[in-house]
């Protein structure tokens, strides 16, 4: 599964030259013109990286990332700093925000890349390595999935219910609060969304796995081995 880079730069020109070079290196690319759009999005689509113009109207790019930082759902996410202030304070200043690097305009979109590869590489959470349950193994660094040895082919929406579930075992989440922990707080849709996603995860892993995610009547959902 591609890896999802959220670019937030209020210049259409400096997005469309990203989002080109950022595809071709096989990445899934997200775009969003201001600090309010950019923050919706990340709540909604959890990106792996985000790309951040320092200068925008309204909310600037280093509000932003103390906003992001602040808050528990969005801390863990790696933050690139892009802009045209090249001096050793400014750079203090971003990365005291909270960004995880800082790169300055112009810059080589080749060079770029190889950045964002090393801030995701370092940001991968070192006590969330791959999940084995039964044989459905879960690799957080690569997005894959497998069952006995076997790909297990999975929509965006349903990799985050089941790495979500797998790394919070043996507890039950209502509705509500799976929408808030793998939507997304900004998200508006309804409750009942989730038991069509439920739905279609265990169809994906099939008969003897698709057990794993149990319905507690009146409560939610909860993912365990035990019968």
């Amino acid at each position: 599964m591609a890896q999802t880079i959220l670019i937030i730069d209020d210049e259409a020109a400096i997005r469309d030259m990203l989002a080109t070079a950022l595809e071709m290196a096989g990445f899934e690319v997200l775009e969003a013109e201001n600090a309010q759009q950019g923050h919706e999005m990340v709540l909604d689509h959890r990106p792996d990286l985000i790309l951040l113009d320092w200068m925008m109207p309204d909310i600037s790019g280093i509000k932003l990332a103390r906003r992001l930082k602040r808050d528990e759902t969005t801390h863990e996410i790696p933050i690139i700093l892009l802009t045209a202030k090249g001096e050793e304070d400014n750079k203090v200043q971003g990365l005291e925000a909270g960004a995880d690097d800082y790169v300055t305009k112009p810059f080589s979109p080749r060079e770029l890349i190889a950045r964002m590869r090393a801030v995701m590489r370092r940001a991968a959470p070192s006590g969330q390595g791959t999940v084995e349950v039964n044989g459905l193994v879960l690799d957080p660094t690569s997005q894959r999935v497998t069952i006995d040895g076997r790909p297990l082919e999975l929509g965006p929406t349903e990799y985050r219910l089941l790495s979500f579930f797998m790394t919070h075992q043996e507890r039950v989440y209502s509705r509500a609060q799976l929408l808030d922990r793998v939507w997304g707080a900004s998200v508006f849709v309804e409750e009942r969304t989730i038991d069509v996603h439920i739905r279609r995860l265990r169809k994906a892993m099939g008969e003897g796995y698709d057990g794993l995610i149990q319905t507690v009547r009146g409560s939610g959902y909860r993912f365990s081995a035990q019968r």
